[in-house]
């Protein structure tokens, strides 16, 4: 759980928390509270491991993640993967652990990742596509980790075949018209869609999500969020692939959800407009690429729809590779910890520093036993137990449609901006 420091109150003042040593050697402590550990590299037998890609370390925590989980149902539900690449999300989120999960069928479009996949979730059926596998009528939902541009269509053919569906981020890759189409196809079939958001079950925007909602911020004035990733997998030149190469080059705004969740994922609300600015630097003939991109930096400033403002960066360029962020509201404040968990935002590292001294339980909801937390800050494992937990209870996951494009359709018009020099736009509002 995050460590909180309370302003108190004083004559309708508040004190400063670093008016005192005591409270100052306190707050410069963070680094150390929050701090997990790194994996060094090493496999069985003192041989070099294989590269990690960044977000996919191992979570070191202190607190058993499956505290307080109590089996609420026998029931199993029946669920298909989709998508076995470089970073083998089908596998990554861990349905196959889950006691309420039947592996039911696995695909992928290449034989011996398909092979790879089903051995790993010890399941006996496989499809050779996504569009073979959605007429299979045993299965009741489908995870669709597949590659970016493909997102939205996947979603829609799932929906169609009247099965619950998930997918990996963005919801749309810099289509507006298929946004529209996404929308349409959730409420035409009443079912579950849940983006597996992993900054949304990160242990420091999850606890900002429960201050927010308890008062302890008031509304939010200032927030930022920073996505930061290099163009390889571990920072040592070795380039992170992607199907049909969908990644190279792309607009970095059109990848915006990590980053974006410092405010999206915190309220539930949504900007309104944007200015952003590009940056040329470290792109390799931008007229040439297939997104007639120029940018390797697009750094967003957004209007929120309750007065606020936000400043959400993203790169893809050599350096710092984290999701970090921090909001500023009208009682409090928060800074995280970052995804890497190394401690890069100083002395504010996981904090809460406000008025509101009665605040909710901010751990994370626990997951059941055998399901491991998973990467990106533990966020795995959480997300598909909300999925999952979504369909059995019957109610709304986090990260529904709602959340997804609101997420995602902010940075496609932060890279439209970006292309008329810092231009403010509006941006679409995304409610049912």
């Amino acid at each position: 759980m995050s460590e909180i420091i309370n302003y108190t109150q004083m004559s309708n003042k508040a004190v400063n928390p670093f008016s005192n040593r005591r409270n100052f050697i306190k707050i410069t402590s963070l680094g150390a509270v929050a701090l997990g550990l790194q994996q060094v590299g090493c496999s069985e037998g003192g041989k070099p491991a294989e590269p990690v890609i960044p977000g996919f370390e191992t979570t070191s925590t202190k607190r058993n993640p499956s505290e307080g989980w109590v089996p609420f149902s026998d029931r199993k539900l029946r669920v298909g993967l989709v998508g076995y690449g470089v970073c083998k999300f089908a596998a990554s989120f861990g349905f196959q652990n889950h006691p309420n999960v039947e592996v039911v069928a696995v695909s992928d479009l290449f034989p011996d990742r398909c092979a790879e996949l089903a051995k790993i979730t010890n399941c006996k059926k496989t499809y050779p596509s996504l569009e073979e596998m959605v007429k299979d009528d045993k299965i009741e939902a489908i995870f669709c980790g597949t590659d970016a541009p493909s997102h939205a269509r996947h979603a829609i053919e799932v929906l169609k075949h009247g099965k619950h569906v998930a997918t990996a981020v963005p919801a749309v890759f810099g289509s507006l018209e298929e946004a529209d189409m996404l929308m349409e196809a959730v409420k035409k079939s009443g079912l579950k869609y849940m983006m597996f958001e992993t900054s949304c079950f990160h242990e420091d925007i999850y606890a900002m999500r429960q201050i927010y909602k308890a008062g302890g911020f008031g509304k939010l004035v200032y927030t930022e969020g920073e996505y930061y990733h290099g163009p390889s997998l571990t920072g040592n030149g070795v380039p992170l692939g992607s199907y049909k190469n969908w990644r190279l080059d792309m607009p970095p705004q059109w990848y915006p959800t990590h980053s974006n969740a410092y405010y999206i994922g915190v309220t539930d609300g949504t900007f309104t407009e944007v200015s952003c600015i590009g940056s040329l630097i470290n792109t390799d003939k931008p007229a040439n690429n297939q997104y007639k991109n120029p940018f390797s930096s697009e750094i967003a400033l957004f209007r929120t729809n309750e007065g606020g403002i936000a400043r959400m960066a993203r790169t893809d360029t050599p350096g710092l590779i984290d999701v970090i962020g921090r909001v500023q509201g009208e009682k409090g404040f928060f800074y995280g910890k970052g995804e890497s968990d190394k401690g890069e935002v100083g002395m504010f590292n996981m904090k809460y520093v406000g008025y509101e001294k009665n605040l909710p339980d901010l751990n994370r909801p626990p997951i059941p036993p055998g399901v491991p937390p998973g990467g990106h800050d533990g966020s795995h494992g959480a997300l598909m137990n909300d999925f999952v937990l979504s369909i059995l209870q019957d109610r709304k996951p986090l990260v529904d449609i709602e959340m997804a494009l609101n997420l995602t359709v902010s940075g496609i018009i932060a890279h439209q901006s970006a292309l008329k020099d810092g231009e403010i736009m509006k941006i679409p509002q995304y409610r049912i």
